[in-house]
């Protein structure tokens, strides 16, 4: 009577839950005592009230549902066992159900495993469980270890529709950024056919939506692990080709979000699938509706499709996004096509400020993307004034769509860039400042990359501001950080700070004992040879000032260490170090005459002789240069 009062019936499942059937139930499902036929009636029962609402499942959790039908999977009834199946399938599928509970009991797996081949209903609702509880490389593993691909394989090729759907979805969940899972599927046969042929016929056209997106997935996941090639005929010819008609208007909002983020994900690191999927089925032309009309026309007959679609629609915004950023990722000319796609940019100027995260962070991602473009930097990016919006989303965002603006606006601060003087006129360089000390290392680095760009052939007092900005003390925090990346930027930034003499000269009168500190720190600590060479270059630019020569002249460790580095092993150490003694002896300057005696004295002109017989041309030149500067 309860089971046929329940069914369908969201107001009767309330109230039973409130009177206390629950706990009842489960203690007549838990009776040794009690018939399986009643144990059976009992777990169908609770998996009808599971079927309501959220707060149903949530009820039915705080009495310890779980635990109790785990355990009535050990019965020998196969009916009770299905409907305990049935029961744990529905509540797992609830986003309120914590997918660790599936986790807490290291039988529970190796039992379902076992259960897996019992009736076509314990395979289709043991495959929902996991497809559902498999969130991430932890579960991944665990079920990868307790044999899940073997023991699911099979089912791909059952007799029944929905065990072959769930045992598809479970793939595609197992394998998703996982090159193990995917390493392993490349291999696996079932009667004969590997799967990723099996796949294939999945992705046909006459199967239904479902399958040909989740067999796309597996296969995307498996091009990306590198387990399949992306110039493999079953990507290039059937995965691609099954995801661009995902985006046609004619599929319904989910398939649309769903085909156009996972074709996002197979195309992101490839230029070949870019281009190919950009002429396929005019998808960048195709992507423009997905800012108009959730819905398409034909689907506006039932109405409640359109609420919903109303409500969802910023997905299918986030989803272009991501889309158009991969298809841009690479190609000068798809970017073109792109922007130039009807309101694109006010597009993405809108999304930068929409109230949905996932919007933003894909709005972003796309600019990000496009902004890789001289070209574009200097024409649509400025009409659009693109930098006010970008500055905005800079203020306070959480750290995924900082890292990916940041990174943007160090392509807007690049000099040829029209959009780099009104940036900076908008406090960019405190913000800049900031994102240098932050925890976050991306973030350091982007702060400190927008910062050496800026410095790049800027006037002086663009140059004070940034030193002011910094502070000395930061600045040796950024010397000393221990990512190679950080370092390399900074030491760019110095480099850029330090050019054309009049700025040489002022940095230096105003923090020369720190710099040179900086180098000196450098010099001597356990670097690459490339953090060895910016340095010794920032040290030529120094040697290249009137008056800031004198700081190396008059530092003899310095001088030792120039001495030490052109008698190195490395050709780009001994070259940098070579512009140093340039720099410092060159006849037209004042002084010159007593910098070369001092040097000579060093022992600096006798390996220049050694020098000017080099076999390495470049070196050899430099030293005869050198060397007549000293004749002369």
């Amino acid at each position: 009577d309860m089971k046929n009062a329940v069914i369908g019936n969201n107001k009767q499942k309330a109230n039973l839950i409130v009177l206390g059937a629950v706990p009842r139930l489960l203690y007549l499902l838990q009776q040794e005592t009690s018939s399986t036929e009643l144990r059976t009636e009992c777990a169908v029962v609770l998996g009808s009230l599971a079927m309501g609402t959220e707060n149903n499942v949530k009820s039915l959790l705080d009495c310890h549902i779980i635990p109790a039908l785990l355990q009535g999977l050990l019965s020998p009834d196969m009916k009770f066992i299905e409907a305990c199946l049935r029961c744990l399938r529905t509540i797992f599928i609830s986003p309120v159900t914590p997918e660790d509970l599936l986790y807490t009991d290291a039988t529970v797996i190796s039992h379902l495993m076992a259960l897996l081949s019992r009736s076509r209903y314990t395979q289709e609702y043991i495959c929902q469980i996991f497809s559902h509880c498999c969130k991430g490389p932890d579960h991944q593993t665990i079920l990868f270890n307790h044999g899940a691909v073997q023991n699911i394989a099979h089912l791909l090729i059952s007799t029944s529709y929905k065990v072959r759907m769930q045992a598809l979805k479970c793939f595609s969940v197992l394998a998703f950024e996982n090159p193990q899972v995917s390493m392993t599927l490349v291999n696996v046969s079932v009667d004969g056919e590997l799967l990723p042929q099996i796949f294939v016929k999945m992705l046909q056209r006459d199967k239904p939506i479902e399958m040909q997106l989740t067999a796309a997935k597996c296969l995307t996941s498996m091009c990306r692990a590198g387990a399949i090639r992306t110039d493999d005929s079953c990507i290039v010819l059937k995965t691609l080709p099954c995801l661009v008609r995902m985006c046609s208007k004619e599929r319904l909002l989910e398939e649309r979000v769903e085909g156009a983020e996972t074709l996002a994900y197979l195309i992101e690191t490839d230029v070949e699938l870019q281009r190919i999927a950009s002429i396929t089925d005019h998808l960048i032309v195709m992507l423009a509706d997905y800012f108009k009309y959730p819905s398409s026309v034909s689907a506006i007959t039932d109405i409640k499709r359109l609420d919903h679609d109303l409500k969802h629609a910023h997905e299918l915004r986030q989803a272009a996004f991501k889309l158009y950023a991969s298809l841009g990722a690479n190609d000068e000319d798809i970017r073109k096509k792109i922007i130039e796609t009807e309101n694109m940019m006010d597009r993405i100027v809108n999304g930068l400020s929409e109230s949905s995260i996932k919007v933003r962070l894909a709005a972003v991602r796309c600019l990000h993307s496009l902004s890789r473009s001289v070209q574009q930097l200097r024409t649509s990016f400025q009409d659009h004034a693109v930098w006010k919006p970008l500055m905005k989303v800079l203020q306070n965002a959480p750290n995924e769509i900082l890292v990916v603006a940041s990174s943007t606006l160090c392509n807007l601060l690049l000099e040829f860039s029209p959009s780099k003087e009104p940036i900076l006129e908008s406090g960019a360089i405190e913000l800049l400042c900031s994102l240098t000390q932050s925890e976050n290392l991306a973030l350091r680095v982007n702060g400190i990359w927008a910062l050496m760009n800026m410095a790049f052939q800027a006037e002086q007092k663009i140059k004070s501001d940034i030193l002011r900005g910094l502070s000395t003390e930061q600045l040796f925090q950024l010397l000393s950080d221990s990512d190679v990346n950080v370092l390399m930027k900074t030491l760019g930034l110095l480099r850029n700070l330090l050019s054309t003499r009049p700025h040489i000269d002022h940095i230096m009168s105003t923090h020369g004992k720190q710099i040179m500190q900086a180098v000196t720190l450098i010099l001597e600590g356990e670097h690459n040879v490339e953090v060895k060479e910016q340095t010794l270059c920032i040290l030529a630019n120094i040697a290249d000032g009137t008056t800031a020569k004198e700081l190396i002249m008059t530092n003899d460790d310095i001088l030792q260490k120039i001495k030490y580095y052109m008698s190195h092993s490395n050709a780009k150490l001994q070259l940098a170090a070579m512009f140093c003694i340039s720099n410092l002896i060159w006849n037209e300057e004042e002084g010159s005459q007593e910098r070369q005696d001092k040097l000579r004295d060093m022992g600096i002109v006798d390996i220049l002789h050694k020098l000017s017989q080099s076999s390495d041309p470049n070196l050899c030149d430099k030293a005869k240069t050198a060397l007549q500067q000293y004749l002369a």
